[in-house]
């Protein structure tokens, strides 16, 4: 049972009291202490779940029972280091070694060699993919060299189901000086303002703006909002936040609170997230607990209260004015605009509404100070961005970079370069919202104006990284496909335009496509972009009109030639039986679904009959000597 805290004072001794063990993961101050303690962290989010991190963090308590090291070993859940693809992780300090795709059979090996006789294991370590070396330390590892973690400061070092490590690193910390000394809520937002902090769920509108627009309406009601419904297909920064540091976005809730006058905040996430929704659960039942959330916070006279909403998946609830409805219980969909929900939101009543990861900035920056925050990155783009960098890449995974850091740094120096060493072609930025940025592009900064320059944007941060094997016509179907089945139909230009701009992709990936096809599909991708209610509409034909730009030779090869340069689309490709390679074995012919290879046993050539072809592939995967393939 959680002990409350009543005042400022009970916090800061909290705070000192139990920040040691913390010292032990963070580093820094440990020269002077002598290490007593091995701190094994095991990534609990999502991604190292689904590889049974949990089941490696159970056996490993087991086993230290077992072998009477408790007093020796700690062991700890944490949020996400951003290495999706490599998990399970963990990270034992003080050493800070992180260990990657640790399974079952590894944990007897590691509390022998590495715990008990201090041996790494380098078959456990990262390999770097440009050195082809091992590397051992944390701080050495070339995917978080070029990152600076300030929304994920948290993750990956503290236990997010436990309150008391939140507060060890200065959590709450800032929430209570405000309501200690009584901080004019005018002064909290100038902080925010000269900061510079942007919305970072795909608007880029300034916060301070936004919290001083929710101040200035009268209303004996207001409420505060967080957008966690994280619909791009391949982002997952709001959700890895909520798993690894959920105290973060509460304790900036509770400040906005304060200062735009509200008393009931909520926050909306999908129900898609259970990790990151059980976590919230538990932070906002501990905050209540120890005092922090609902009556006479800290002993003040200020009082706030903290509800979930869980979302059903739909996409268009990313836009604030269809979220509020959801959140009311009603149908997702956009209203126009004004009024602003700062004016009229939840309830007609006024209502600040930020993303998770806007909201994990907030305590920080106020920790140490606007001019902190002001000096990292761009002039126009402060601060830094959390992206998921997903697709043919080496280093999938969750990364945060100051604004106006390179694509090319992020590509090759982040990602470790294009899987299989292929050729990298484009990344798409800002998710079904953004555009496809070429290879011509790679010097690019990333950042929101240098973005939408070139026909892409922000959006939320996802980041989709294609190569030479991807075809850009089929790249703009897939995200228009999205689009169109994620609209909510309330206005025509989106609900009707987007299905006939898919109807002419899907026609040019067949083969069917005439030339004056570009045009119109052009002139129509402006017209739903200029005429629709909402994001989603307005956004959705960039995938189109930037792959239009940048890769037109794509779609003439599609309609001229009949052809698909990166063999993607089956409709204007055909599986062939190389007269060479073929031993006449007979087992493509066994596991057609159409019968549509014959030949005899024994005599090669096989022959596949176009005409009768669904070109499913299962002949090419069987084939034992790679005779079959798509041309």
């Amino acid at each position: 049972m959680l002990t409350p805290i009543k005042t400022y004072d009970e916090l800061k001794e909290l705070q000192s009291r139990i920040s040691d063990e913390i010292d032990i993961r963070l580093g820094d101050k440990l020269v002077e202490k002598e290490i007593k303690k091995y701190h094994i962290l095991v990534c609990s989010g999502t991604g190292c779940t689904s590889t049974e991190s949990n089941e490696v963090r159970k056996k490993l308590e087991k086993e230290i029972k077992k072998r009477n090291l408790d007093e020796k070993v700690k062991v700890f859940k944490t949020g996400c280091f951003g290495f999706c693809k490599l998990g399970p992780i963990l990270a034992i300090h003080p050493e800070h070694t992180l260990y990657c795709k640790v399974g079952l059979e590894n944990v007897d090996e590691i509390l022998e060699k590495h715990v008990q006789h201090g041996e790494i294991l380098e078959s456990l370590l990262y390999k770097s993919p440009k050195t082809g070396r091992y590397q051992r330390n944390i701080n050495d590892i070339d995917f978080f060299n070029s990152q600076r973690r300030i929304a994920l400061r948290n993750c990956g070092v503290i236990n997010p189901e436990d309150i008391r490590e939140y507060i060890a690193v200065g959590g709450y910390s800032v929430l209570a000086g405000i309501l200690n000394n009584k901080t004019p809520a005018q002064d909290i937002i100038e902080s925010l303002k000269k900061s510079g902090l942007r919305g970072r769920g795909g608007g880029g509108f300034l916060t301070g703006k936004k919290w001083e627009f929710a101040l200035s309406y009268q209303s004996d009601k207001k409420y505060v909002l967080c957008n966690a419904d994280e619909g791009d297909p391949g982002a997952f920064m709001d959700r890895s936040i909520l798993e690894g540091d959920p105290h973060s976005v509460i304790e900036a809730m509770i400040i906005a609170g304060y200062c735009i006058g509200a008393n009931q905040g909520y926050v909306y996430v999908r129900a898609e997230y259970p990790i990151a929704v059980e976590r919230l659960e538990i932070a906002i039942n501990q905050a209540k607990q120890v005092g922090l959330l609902s009556n006479n916070i800290l002993g003040s006279d200020f009082n706030f209260d903290l509800d979930i909403r869980l979302g059903a998946g739909a996409f268009v609830c990313g836009e604030e004015t269809a979220l509020i409805k959801s959140v009311m219980g009603f149908r997702g969909e956009p209203n126009p605009r004004p009024p602003f929900p700062a004016e009229a939101g939840l309830w007609e009543k006024p209502t600040l509404n930020n993303n998770v990861e806007t909201y994990a900035n907030i305590p920080i920056i106020l920790q140490k100070g606007a001019d902190w925050f002001a000096n990292i990155g761009t002039e126009k783009s402060k601060g830094t961005k959390v992206f998921a960098l997903a697709g043919q890449i080496n280093n999938t995974g969750l990364i945060e970079v100051p604004m106006g850091t390179s694509l090319k740094t992020i590509i090759y120096d982040i990602g470790g370069g294009i899987h299989d060493n292929k050729e990298f072609k484009a990344v798409q930025t800002g998710g079904p919202s953004g555009g496809c940025i070429p290879k011509s592009m790679l010097d690019i900064n990333i950042d929101f104006e240098s973005l939408a320059d070139v026909g892409s944007m922000m959006g939320s941060g996802g980041m989709i990284v294609m190569d030479e094997t991807d075809c850009m016509v089929d790249i703009a179907r897939f995200y228009l496909e999205f689009a169109q089945h994620e609209s909510c139909g309330k206005c025509i230009p989106c609900s009707i335009g987007t299905k006939r701009i898919l109807e002419i992709l899907e026609r040019i990936t067949k083969g069917k496509g005439e030339m004056e096809d570009l045009q119109i599909l052009e002139d129509l991708c402006l017209d739903v972009k200029d005429s629709s209610l909402c994001g989603l509409g307005q956004t959705a034909p960039n995938p189109v009109l930037s792959t239009l730009q940048y890769f037109k030779d794509e779609y003439i090869a599609h309609i001229k030639d009949k052809t698909c340069p990166a063999g993607v689309c089956n409709s204007l490709l055909k599986v062939v039986i190389s007269d060479e390679k073929c031993i006449a074995c007979g087992i493509c012919a066994r596991i057609c679904p159409v019968n549509a290879i014959t030949g005899e046993h024994k005599k090669p050539p096989f022959k596949i009959h176009q005409d009768v072809c669904i070109k499913c592939g299962n002949c090419i995967q069987k084939c034992p000597v790679d005779a079959i393939y798509k041309r």
